[in-house]
């Protein structure tokens, strides 16, 4: 830490330094703001308080040098499983879902949206149990299911699909809950969809749609054109489970459709929702998503997934620029769930903050069936700040070097 005191004069006390942290040097790329350039970027009281070429390092308590890195803003996850700690065995309201803290920070995501974890009956368990104690800014999809996404036959319950109990719990929470959610119906009725837009709509809230199981009775071009309204989100958009993309890579006429019609499409790549053999035809059609989430929870953390910037590197690996996957990744994500003050650098907004480093080499990367698709850049995180704290810093570049503390120097306190 570098800490500089000036103007000082004998007897008075030493001014203060405009800033407290600066990020000096890296390559800022804040798809709202148009800035694709080097700049250096102050923070004060956990906001961003300057965004320039050059700024002064003796105005800030603590400068670090990111020159040769990427500063974004913090990555926004709208399609995570995060509702754990309920000990119930095969459930994304339980076991199958991860808490956010050791998977955030360390791949500069700030903020996560839960997609269906709880619903109107158990959202203020999750709110108790994940919400207000982890670090990372969690937001939920609400699932229309009251029970939420707890599996077997509480998915299929169509007497548990209410939507004015949903709205209901959607407008307590205003802000916290971002969204309707419906996933993972088996049958062939609409029900689950229209009860959906129905308590998205007595919300004002999107709606996040899982399609769950194909049926000739409701074709995916229905759910796009007509069942969906301009601003709902249809997520795992290169499954290939629900016609997306037909052999040999011919697209639904219906994503064309639902995009004119103001759908969003959002990746949700997941531990079964991501195949090359949808997204490369698609990427060719120029067919991009509109936002990229990986769909986070036990199953596909370790697999062809991984993590939020491996799912932002194979969209490299397909050939698209660097700024449209940030873009993918903080402010498109932010504005499909109504939080304009996240996803961007502006003077004045929340100071979180990903610092990451491009590498270039020889890496593959894999589908949920397995197959692997080679590519040239692969994205690593450097540095997260969260509200203006350092919550990351995989080479300690915002410390001191230990030969210039004092000989019995300690721990210093937690940051929590």
């Amino acid at each position: 830490m570098f800490v500089f005191v000036f103007g000082a004069t004998a007897g008075a006390q030493p001014a203060q330094p405009a800033y407290d942290v600066l990020l000096r040097g890296g390559h800022v790329i804040d798809p709202r703001n148009q800035i694709d350039a080097v700049r250096d970027v102050a923070i004060k009281d956990g906001k961003v308080a300057s965004v320039a070429p050059r700024i002064d390092p003796k105005q800030s308590s603590l400068v670090v040098d990111v020159s040769g890195l990427y500063v974004t803003p913090g990555l926004v996850d709208i399609h995570t499983h995060v509702y754990a700690g309920t000990g119930e065995k095969r459930s994304y309201a339980g076991d199958n879902s991860v808490y956010p803290d050791g998977f955030t920070f360390r791949t500069g995501v700030t903020t996560v949206a839960d997609a269906g974890g709880s619903g109107w009956r158990n959202f203020e368990d999750f709110n108790d149990r994940v919400i207000t104690r982890v670090r990372t800014r969690v937001l939920a999809f609400l699932n229309i299911v009251g029970h939420g996404m707890r599996g077997g036959t509480f998915e299929q319950d169509l007497t548990d699909m209410e939507a004015a109990p949903a709205a209901e719990m959607a407008r307590k929470y205003r802000g916290t809950i971002v969204g309707i959610k419906t996933a993972h119906y088996a049958g062939p009725e609409w029900t689950p969809v229209e009860h959906a837009v129905e308590a998205g709509t007595l919300a004002d809230v999107p709606v996040m749609v899982d399609f769950g199981t194909d049926h000739a009775e409701r074709p995916l071009a229905e759910l796009l054109t007509h069942k969906l309204r301009p601003g709902d989100i249809y997520t795992h958009v290169f499954s290939g489970l629900r016609h997306e993309v037909d052999p040999p890579g011919r697209l639904n006429q219906g994503l064309w459709d639902g995009r004119k019609r103001g759908v969003i499409f959002d990746v949700g790549h997941g531990g079964g929702s991501f195949l090359w053999r949808v997204a490369v035809p698609a990427m060719q059609a120029k067919f991009y998503p509109d936002s990229i989430s990986t769909d986070l929870h036990v199953a596909s953390m370790n697999a062809g997934m991984k993590d939020m910037l491996n799912v932002m590197s194979k969209f490299l690996a397909l050939n698209m620029p660097l700024g449209d996957v940030v873009l993918r990744s903080t402010w498109n994500p932010a504005r499909e769930i109504k939080q304009d003050g996240l996803g961007h650098l502006s003077i004045g907004a929340v100071a979180d903050i990903a610092v990451l480093r491009l590498d270039r080499g020889d890496y593959g990367f894999v589908d949920v069936n397995g197959a692997r698709f080679r590519g040239t850049e692969r994205l690593a995180c450097e540095l997260t700040l969260k509200d203006g704290k350092i919550v990351y810093d995989l080479n300690g570049r915002s410390s001191p070097d230990w030969k210039t503390l004092p000989v019995d120097y300690g721990p210093v306190q937690s940051p929590r």
